[in-house]
């Protein structure tokens, strides 16, 4: 584990044994004047959970965004497998294998479970989803359940499972999860972190936001604590969950 800002602790052996998926090197995002990220360098490697925690506004969902190509950084590289994809368009990254499941859930409120999933299929042929669609209702039987039901009649933890569920069925390489349990009972949260994991488990990266920072941590491989748009804090999750700093700052132990 180290404080330097932007240094990077994936070693071999790690569980990105695959080598380096994802870099963002000194990458600085704008809100018009507002500077928010200020150089933040991380990585993420093949197969990892590595996960994003800091306070409100600290850059973290800036970041995903960055990443997705809903933002275009000012300075710096964004590299997926190889590929600098800075100045790439959101659709052409999202055919390149990254799914970003948002904060919000965003789903479609009066499309239906099942037309929702085809939506998160816009860059496929439909007549080759329909495995995509068993798995996702595998990982979600909630869903299988309210498959004809529009999606803004589900509960929050129903629309939270259908948000990841959309991101999936892009094929993602990839996948950004931002606040997946914001908003949700205790024993929901628990549910979707196990998929969660289960997901990165059949072999899909996930780079994840995340308030609740101990159950992030504790499915994580890796983490970066972000803080007023600079990485301040980054180590394998199991240093970082035992580390003093962050079991005061976000664990909530005094």
């Amino acid at each position: 584990m180290t404080a330097v800002a932007g240094a990077s602790t994936r070693t071999t052996g790690d569980a990105a044994s695959g080598g380096l998926m994802l870099a963002l090197s000194d990458v600085h995002t704008y809100y018009g004047n507002i500077h928010a990220l200020q150089g933040v360098t991380m990585e993420v490697g093949h197969g990892e959970i590595v996960t994003l925690i800091g306070a409100n506004g600290a850059g973290k969902t800036t970041t995903l965004k960055t990443i997705s190509g809903l933002l275009s950084p000012r300075k710096g590289t964004v590299t997926f497998e190889g590929t600098d994809i800075a100045k790439t368009q959101a659709h052409q990254l999202v055919k390149m294998g990254i799914g970003h499941a948002p904060e919000g859930r965003r789903i479609f409120s009066r499309l239906t479970v099942l037309e929702n999933l085809q939506m998160g299929a816009f860059t496929r042929d439909l007549k080759t989803i329909q495995p995509d669609i068993d798995r996702v209702l595998t990982l979600f039987p909630r869903l299988r359940e309210r498959i004809t039901q529009q999606g803004g009649t589900l509960s929050g933890g129903e629309q939270q499972m259908l948000a990841i569920g959309r991101a999936l069925m892009s094929e993602p390489r990839l996948l950004l999860l931002d606040e997946p349990s914001l908003g949700l009972a205790p024993i929901l949260v628990q549910q979707v972190f196990a998929t969660i994991k289960e997901i990165n488990e059949q072999g899909t990266t996930i780079l994840l936001v995340e308030q609740n920072a101990l159950q992030a941590l504790t499915i994580a491989h890796r983490g970066y604590v972000l803080q007023t748009g600079n990485v301040v804090l980054t180590g394998p999750a199991s240093d970082l969950i035992k580390n003093e700093t962050v079991r005061k700052a976000y664990l909530g132990e005094n």
